[in-house]
Parts: structure tokens; C-alpha cells; sequence
């Protein structure tokens, strides 16, 4: 089964897809925010062509973990996904996923001008990464 991991962000929604063994995550594309109907469509569209089984969605809590005010616009994205999708969506801890791609993109070398559209997609597939990882340590189940 595939997973398809999410990034939501004010601007763009990264996008990462896992491989069939749940074992990797690679960026998949960016959607450029609309509007909530236009894009939740985007990501149901991608769900049905990659044959995707759950989705991971970057949940931003605090460094102290509590939920802000960031997790109550996610969670409204997260409802709205389950309206449209039929497999299960997971909300996951994506604490500095964004940082973490950012020094990515920099350790590559990345030119500023190309950053701007992959750190999203590059952080979903943080975000799926740290995921898979946890989940494959725990022996296949949900984290």
C-alpha cells in the first residue's frame, strides 16, 4: 500500500508519496492553495491515481508539544480531507520538518530561486519519512 504524506501550509500543500513496501517517502508535487474545494479535489485526484491507502498529514505542534493555533486550521483541513476520501487520514508531529528540509536543500545546494516550491514537498516527505520509520520500528501497526 501506498501512503501519500502532506504538508499543509498557508501558500502550498507539499505532497510525498511512500513506496509500495511503506519503506521510503519521495516528494511527490506541490499544489499552489485556491481554494479548500480546489484543493482538497487536487489531493483526492492524487489519492486515486497513486492507489494511495492512508494519508499522513504534518500536524504542527509547539517544540513544547501542545497544539496552537496552527493545529486548529489542520484540523479543519483534516475534516474537510475525510469528507473527500475514503482511506484513513493520520495527523503526524511535524516539529521542524520545514527546518529540516530547508538544511536539505542547502547541504544540496539549492539555489534560493528553486526553494520556495520544494521545501513543501520536500517536508511532506520528512514528515512520511519520520512516519514510516516509527511505524516499520514498531512492527507494521500505526505508530
Amino acid at each position: 500500500m501506498r501512503i501519500l504524506g502532506i504538508d499543509y501550509g498557508e501558500k502550498r500543500i507539499g505532497l510525498a508519496l511512500s513506496d509500495e513496501l511503506e519503506m521510503t517517502a519521495r516528494g511527490l508535487s506541490v499544489i499552489e492553495r485556491r481554494s479548500k474545494g480546489k484543493d482538497l479535489e487536487a489531493i483526492a485526484a492524487s489519492v486515486s491515481e497513486h492507489g494511495v491507502g492512508a494519508i499522513v498529514v504534518g500536524y504542527p505542534l509547539r517544540l513544547d508539544g501542545t497544539a496552537g493555533i496552527q493545529c486548529e486550521k489542520v484540523d479543519r483541513f483534516i475534516a474537510g480531507l475525510r469528507d473527500v476520501v475514503s482511506v484513513p487520514v493520520i495527523a503526524w508531529d511535524e516539529t521542524l520538518s520545514t527546518k529540516e528540509a530547508e538544511g536539505l536543500m542547502r547541504e544540496a545546494g539549492v539555489k534560493r530561486k528553486k526553494k520556495r516550491g520544494m521545501v513543501d514537498r520536500i517536508a511532506a516527505a520528512v514528515i512520511l519519512q519520520d512516519y514510516l520509520n516509527r511505524k516499520s520500528r514498531r512492527g507494521g501497526g500505526n505508530p
